[in-house]
């Protein structure tokens, strides 16, 4: 049987396209370095896509504990950068500052950042306020606080023009509600009335409580996988249509009727995703370590194709990659549904990234 494939963190695609491209089309493929951006390196940002633009913004970076609240835009068609208004680090006169491990997420056209953590001085907080970003007037405005838990390592995605936002992590034992590993989800409308635009998805979330995970979306369907619970990675897969969630195969070997072999190596956590052509990758992230690994995943037969098959490549197999920054997890990604783009992260606990790439599934390396 085929390996199960993906290619991997947060976030998101809201447009996909179908294609009568094969998995035969997806043979080798090339990762192209692109423009890094002139701000800090760093990891666990947040990212959304708004057309042919990738948003980049808040992060931590490690050097002096820093956490970060600029925003970068991405021109895909130009390969240059902008620096956008950064996010607010004042809520109601009290200074908040930078914020990580937050998610950010588009919906009509604005992109939308929430939860997370920051920190002031020695302490640090959980975050539940949402702030929406208008690219036609560079400029941010503060929407209504995230109707859960405070949290971060989150997950969030769009379908149907509307934000979905769920999992995450919490020990702080101050805060009201349960602490610990959340599978919750929430749903999120900005035009509906000031005080309701969070609303709880019901049913909830069937799956295993994480942090770290990942989402991508194809055809107005979520899909949901990796993350963390505890010190385990996480291994169920499903997927979400705005109101039914679907069990889907397993990214483990955990069916004895299934005939997986010894190299299939999904499960990670701090991992991105994106959508390439109506399928779903997944790529780098931590597994006993940090990977440069990605994997394909195909919705129409719910498998999965890796790098370890002979047909596929790693960053690090692509010479014009930068030396020694293969390797990483908490990168973010930008997609449009056609084209795929990893950059930032972490590559060890005092490294930290501004490089970026873009996948061509369908091109074979050169030899």
């Amino acid at each position: 049987m085929n390996r199960l494939l993906l290619l991997g963190m947060m976030l998101l695609a809201t447009v996909t396209v179908f294609t009568s491209c094969s998995d035969d089309d997806y043979t080798q493929g090339r990762w192209y370095r692109m423009a890094s951006f002139n701000g800090y390196q760093r990891s666990q940002a947040c990212s959304f896509t708004i057309d042919d633009k990738g948003y980049l913004c808040c992060g931590f970076r490690g050097a002096n504990n820093k956490y970060l609240n600029d925003l970068w835009i991405y021109d895909m068609d130009n390969n240059s950068w902008t620096q956008g208004a950064s996010l607010p680090d004042t809520i109601n006169g009290s200074y908040v500052g930078g914020r990580y491990a937050g998610v950010g997420f588009a919906v009509n056209g604005k992109g939308y950042v929430t939860t997370g953590r920051t920190k002031d001085g020695s302490d640090y907080t959980r975050r539940k306020d949402t702030w929406e970003y208008d690219p036609n007037t560079d400029s941010w405005t503060q929407k209504d606080d995230f109707a859960g838990v405070a949290r971060d390592g989150a997950l969030a995605f769009c379908i149907n023009n509307t934000g979905y936002v769920g999992t995450g992590f919490n020990d702080d034992d101050d805060t009201e509600g349960a602490i610990g590993y959340f599978l919750d989800f929430y749903s999120f409308d900005p035009d509906a009335a000031e005080g309701s635009q969070w609303q709880v998805v019901t049913p909830s979330f069937p799956g295993e409580a994480r942090r770290d995970g990942t989402a991508f979306v194809i055809n107005n369907e979520a899909y949901i996988c990796c993350g963390i619970d505890q010190s385990v990675a996480v291994v169920d897969f499903y997927k979400f249509d705005g109101t039914t969630w679907t069990k889907l195969r397993d990214i483990a070997d955990t069916n004895d009727d299934e005939d997986y072999d010894d190299d299939y190596a999904i499960a990670r956590y701090g991992a991105v995703s994106f959508v390439i052509d109506g399928y779903g990758f997944i790529a780098t992230g931590y597994r006993s370590g940090n990977t440069n690994d990605y994997w394909l995943y195909n919705p129409d037969t719910d498998l999965w194709y890796g790098d370890s098959d002979d047909d596929f490549t790693t960053l690090a197999d692509v010479a014009n990659y930068a030396s020694g920054a293969s390797s990483r997890s908490y990168a973010v990604s930008f997609s449009t549904g056609s084209r795929g783009f990893l950059l930032t992260g972490t590559a060890g606990s005092s490294s930290y990234l501004s490089d970026m790439y873009e996948l061509k599934p369908g091109e074979e390396e050169e030899q």
